[in-house]
């Protein structure tokens, strides 16, 4: 999968292990690798459809934030991203196919 980050603090979180680190501690620094790492290996957003989802438990949000996708991190956190071309299928698993490209936004509690 295609994966861009816009923000560029997030992106050298993303792509600096030391920075990574630094700002969010060994154990999440370690989650937020294996979770881009999974991302990148994808061939589509739908390697994650449940039940393949796993432990990222891979789910659109809902409400405001329709169209933004979560997947786990360490509890309450989150790896926050969106598709960079919406979908344009009805059938949510051919929607989830058809994400091939993404666009990471944050990392946060979406609970909060």
């Amino acid at each position: 999968m295609d994966i861009s980050i816009s923000d560029k603090r997030l992106r050298k979180v993303a792509n600096d292990p030391a920075a990574r680190q630094r700002e969010y501690g060994v154990n999440m620094a370690k989650k937020i690798a294996l979770r881009l790492a999974g991302l990148y290996a994808a061939d589509s957003l739908a390697d994650f459809w449940p039940p393949n989802s796993g432990p990222e438990r891979c789910h659109e949000l809902k409400g405001d934030c329709k169209g933004t996708f979560s997947v786990d991190l360490n509890q309450p956190y989150r790896l926050l991203f969106r598709a960079t071309k919406e979908p344009n299928v009805a059938d949510e698993q051919e929607q989830w196919k058809s994400i091939t490209s993404i666009d990471i936004t944050g990392i946060e509690d979406t609970h909060g």
